[in-house]
């Protein structure tokens, strides 16, 4: 069930700023400096590695070799898979950014380009090349595009590289490499609303660049667009199929022949697959699929086989209807390579492993990429929850289950990401991305996690999950990437119901932090627009699906974490801002500057009577009656992909990274 915001919110948000200008009056606390050792009477258990994994993004077949790129691991690395032998024969190290998303193979079969995807503008090379006649001698940095990430990569028939990708806040690019000058150019900005582009595709004549909103959605931001590019005239046509122009984005591009295919993912409306003729390109054929996103495009004369989040599929292009591809072989996950030749498809899986499938036979291999050679290392991490038993870890297509009596770790697979999880009586519940919703786990009944409730899908974000005791719910807060704005969901564990509640804040904020005290909801919004409130408190009737009272905080950002203790609501900004509300007057009381320890992005857990909260570097306190700040460890630096986590067992011991390692961490607060 969805619910729309309560009424009344107009005259709410004056309230909330006059209760704002109390925040801005209150006194700032300096945050003190971080020590070289952890404060006394606290204990750090290092368990090893969070998450250990060969973690991958991108996978090419050329000639009998897989090529697959790496996913935040360091460094990052592209490997070699063997098919005849099963084995991983050679690889190499990148060494910059933390994801290789993009692989293309020049005409020749020589070269293999990699495109790298960063957290941050290094001043380094995006572009790689790997000469795979020499696979022993490293690949080299050949180029950088200042949209900085690279999402996909094409070569045209003559060699020339074309690459799409974006940068946060700016419109992307098509760039062009030329191997022969070696020079980087930006042949410019077709769709100025796009917010990031995946998908391009080169002929003699024509490049075709596919972008949209998958992320930064909402807030006027374009949905799918397709443009062709005339080499020789330098110049843009706009050629997006009228039937895909309500998706959020152009996923993939491929040329087979005389046809261009396209993909597009959807959110709203199921993914679609597009077949255009390259002569007329106003003349196609478009067919729905029964997933949320349809890439990984490969061919067999008029056959054209394709992934989605449900499996694979084919297209007929005779009869033009899609089917599933049936085989004897387990579920394939996230995918994110597929190439056919003689009678077979080749899957690279998110869950680490290469598929061959026989088509005709509906049989498959599997070979397992860490027993065949690949390099597995720790991985960065995101979600944690613990109890007596257990401490669980969500990363990419895993979740990794550590034993706490015997010390073992069994990596747990899920598709997607883990973004947030909490353990209730024994059994796992995480926020799924994307658009994959709630899935749980129970250690006693289940071999692997399974999905347990879906939600809209174009709600995919799911950012912050945590428990109302009282109303015995299941409270996630979630972002829409492609739509703008967000939700809260609820599930009962005992009855199964659920609801979503689409933008409780407002159309432009996401609900990026969730707390609960007396069954009220306590929602901590961002937003990541350029305009409107940056970051509004509501509390939030979770039964009911009604606004009860809310505060526009006076921030420059959004929310990033919020706790409950007794009768005070603390919460962080993405920047270190720090702010008290009292919920017996619904007024702040007290705020303070903490980006000397909180820099960015922050979690917040309460435990044995005391807030603590971490962030990317320090894991720190508040007192409970001055709301002053104090570090508990210093310089933890946790391995964090999407935001620092932190969590308590029931005993009140803490969970959270330190590196890439878990750590439990025992501390005592006299009060």
């Amino acid at each position: 069930m969805q619910h729309s915001p309560s009424m009344g919110r107009r005259q709410l948000l004056k309230a909330g700023g006059a209760l704002g200008l109390a925040a801005a009056a209150a006194p700032l606390l300096t945050a003190p400096a971080q020590a070289e050792t952890p404060r006394p009477g606290t204990t750090i258990t290092d368990l090893g590695p969070a998450i250990e994994q060969f973690a991958l993004m991108s996978g090419i077949r050329v000639g009998d070799t897989v090529y697959i790129g790496s996913r935040n691991l360091t460094p990052t690395r592209l490997i070699a898979f063997h098919l005849p032998t099963r084995k991983v024969v050679s690889q190499t190290d990148l060494g910059t950014g933390h994801s290789v998303q993009a692989l293309a193979a020049d005409p020749t079969g020589r070269y293999l380009y990699a495109g790298i995807l960063t957290k941050a503008d290094e001043g380094k090379p995006n572009l790689f090349r790997w000469d795979l006649t020499t696979p022993d001698k490293p690949a080299v940095g050949v180029g950088r595009t200042e949209d900085r990430d690279i999402r996909e990569l094409a070569v045209a028939p003559d060699g020339t590289v074309y690459a799409v990708g974006g940068v946060p806040g700016k419109a992307p690019a098509l760039w062009m490499y030329d191997p022969g000058t070696g020079a980087v150019t930006n042949l410019g900005i077709p769709d100025p609303k796009a917010t990031l582009a995946r998908a391009v595709a080169a002929t003699d004549t024509t490049v075709f660049f596919g972008a949209g909103s998958i992320l930064a959605g909402g807030d006027g931001a374009s949905k799918a667009s397709l443009y062709a590019y005339d080499r020789a005239a330098g110049t843009f046509t706009n050629v997006t199929p009228t039937e895909m122009e309500k998706d959020p984005s152009l996923r993939e591009l491929a040329v087979f022949g005389d046809r261009l295919v396209v993909s597009t993912s959807g959110s709203t409306e199921p993914a679609k697959l597009a077949v255009m003729d390259l002569a007329d390109l106003a003349s196609y054929t478009v067919a729905p699929s029964d997933g949320k996103v349809v890439k990984n495009m490969t061919a067999n004369g008029d056959l054209i086989y394709f992934a989605t989040d449900s499996g694979l599929h084919s297209y007929s292009m005779a009869n033009k209807a899609v089917a599933p591809l049936a085989f004897d072989g387990p579920d394939l996950g996230e995918i994110w390579g597929l190439d056919y030749a003689d009678g077979a498809l080749t899957v690279v899986s998110g869950y680490g492993f290469v598929g061959e499938i026989d088509i005709a036979a509906a049989t498959s291999v599997i070979t397992e990429l860490g027993p065949a050679g690949a390099p597995v290392s720790p991985q960065t991490s995101m979600g944690i929850a613990a109890d007596h038993r257990y401490v669980y870890v969500g990363g990419n297509n895993v979740i990794a289950r550590h034993d706490l009596s015997t010390g073992k770790v069994v990596n747990l697979r899920a598709p997607g990401e883990a973004k947030d999880i909490e353990v209730l009586n024994g059994v796992l519940y995480t926020g799924q991305y994307s658009s994959q919703g709630m899935w749980t786990y129970n250690p006693s009944a289940d071999e692997q996690p399974h999905q347990l409730a879906e939600f809209p899908s174009e709600q995919n974000r799911p950012l912050d999950v945590c428990y109302d005791a009282v109303n015995r719910l299941l409270l996630v807060g979630a972002q829409s990437d492609t739509e703008g704005g967000g939700s809260l969901w609820t599930y009962s564990p005992k009855t199964g119901k659920k609801s979503a509640f689409i933008n409780p804040v407002d159309e432009l904020q996401l609900v990026r932090a969730v707390a609960s005290r007396e069954g009220v909801a306590y929602l901590g919004g961002d937003n990541p627009t350029t305009q409107g409130p940056r970051g509004t408190v509501v509390a939030f009737d979770p039964v009911a699906g009604r606004e009860l009272w809310r505060i526009d905080l006076p921030l420059d950002t959004g929310v990033a974490a919020l706790a409950v203790h007794g009768g005070h609501l603390y919460g962080l900004t993405r920047k270190g801002g720090f702010f008290v509300v009292d919920l017996r007057i619904r007024r702040v009381i007290h705020t303070a500057d903490h980006r000397a320890i909180c820099p960015g992005f922050a979690a917040m857990v309460t435990s044995r009577g005391v807030v603590y909260g971490v962030s990317d570097t320090t894991l720190f306190r508040f007192d409970p009656k001055t709301f002053a700040v104090s570090t508990v460890v210093p310089q933890i630096n946790g391995a964090w992909y999407s935001g620092a986590h932190l969590n308590a067992d029931a005993d009140g011991r803490l969970y959270t990274m330190r590196g890439h390692n878990l750590v439990r961490i025992d501390d005592r607060p006299v009060i």
